[in-house]
């Protein structure tokens, strides 16, 4: 398949580039940070995304979604990337969406889907319970009780997991910490008693949360898919996961690269442009070299995830090293070929730093990925 967008998704491309730099700059972000707005994201442009059905770009249109791939997913993620836009995208319309639109019963697609689609529904993935992503090391018990389970223990980093509506859980049904199978997904209601919810800021201004568990009780229509078969199931939602935030990445790496083209043109030292200096422009070219393979590298594993998302595997834990180093170099060589100034906090690059960071972490770094690939495991 070739590695370049068709027409309609050209089109999608420039709808929600259109509405996103319009309406989202760095400057949004930037404004919910100083007022400290405690849901972290604006509910009106949410509801603008939505009428624009981007919020239901993964929803079968059975269930008043678009019914669209991964691809188109990554191509809004891109754009969501060059200007930092904090949303409920990833955890709502990607992660969730997927994960009821695979794993859901008919019951639970009809309670949940449309209200996603329309973005009445907020939804979180709660997965990962230490300081680094390790999925198959669960330790949240859940035992069976009655016609149900309870739930014991703390998940950690649920992105957006502060303004959800419905959480879907990873808990271990069996066995133990590290074994792949034994784990079930669960949904429930974050207002359930003995389940708390604390917000946790990130260092680049985007929200997660702690969530707490103490015996919560949920029901067996709460389990999604089958218990103790819930680990090929979060193993795909969360290869999509991962080749969107990687498309992030590139957005943002592109965007950086772009601001930073700008600076190297308008900025004179010694009478000239620093842009005419060749030490910098060889580094510029490799940069622009490093994105544009990057950006094949994201597309080949979306359009591999939308073909086959059992065997995309590899292709995803390629893009999402790869997108990692890429961003990581963007980021460093803008804020260096800005000079002192790129260190301030009145300036965006750090903005961009820091949200490279953090997608790093999310859902593996580079070198969790390319030690999967290097021990051929799984995730």
């Amino acid at each position: 398949m070739a590695l370049v967008l068709t027409e309609e998704q050209s089109m999608l491309r420039d709808s929600a580039r259109g509405l996103i730099s319009d309406k989202a700059p760095v400057a949004h972000l930037r404004s919910l940070r100083d007022s400290k707005d405690t849901t972290g994201f604006s509910r009106e442009l949410w509801k603008t995304f939505a009428e624009m059905g981007f919020s239901g770009l993964l929803v079968p249109d059975t269930f008043g979604g678009s019914g669209l791939g991964c691809v188109e997913a990554g191509i809004v993620m891109e754009e969501i990337g060059r200007t930092l836009m904090p949303s409920p995208f990833l955890a709502t319309s990607v992660l969730a969406a997927s994960a009821l639109s695979r794993g859901g019963s008919e019951a639970q697609k009809a309670q949940h889907l449309p209200g996603i689609a329309d973005g009445s529904l907020l939804a979180a993935l709660a997965i990962d319970e230490g300081a680094k992503h390790r999925p198959l090391q669960t330790k949240l018990q859940a035992t069976r009780s009655g016609n149900g389970f309870k739930l014991s223990g703390d998940k950690a980093f649920v992105v957006d997991g502060h303004t959800a509506d419905l959480l879907i859980v990873a808990a271990r049904t069996a066995g133990s910490a590290g074994d792949k199978n034994g784990l079930t997904l669960f949904l429930v209601d974050p207002k359930a008693k003995g389940l708390a919810v604390e917000r946790t800021a990130m260092v680049d201004s985007h929200n997660a949360a702690r969530i707490v568990f103490d015996n919560v009780e949920v029901n067996a229509d709460s389990v999604l898919g089958e218990v103790d078969q819930g680990g090929g199931l979060l193993e795909g939602v969360l290869n999509i996961g991962r080749g969107v935030v990687a498309s992030e990445m590139v957005g943002l790496s592109e965007e950086v690269f772009g601001r930073t083209v700008t600076y190297l043109k308008e900025r004179k030292q010694f009478g000239k442009a620093i842009g005419e200096f060749q030490a910098l422009q060889h580094r510029a070219a490799e940069l622009y070299i490093d994105i544009e393979i990057t950006r094949a590298a994201v597309l080949k594993a979306l359009q591999a995830l939308d073909a086959d998302l059992g065997k995309a595997g590899n292709a995803v834990a390629v893009a999402k090293a790869r997108a990692g180093t890429t961003a990581t170099l963007a980021v460093q060589e803008g804020v260096q070929m800005h000079g002192g100034m790129g260190m301030t906090d009145q300036f965006d690059i750090g903005f961009f730093m820091k949200r490279a960071r953090v997608c790093q972490e999310l859902f593996g770094d580079s070198n969790f990925h390319t030690d999967q690939l290097a021990s051929g495991k799984g995730y």
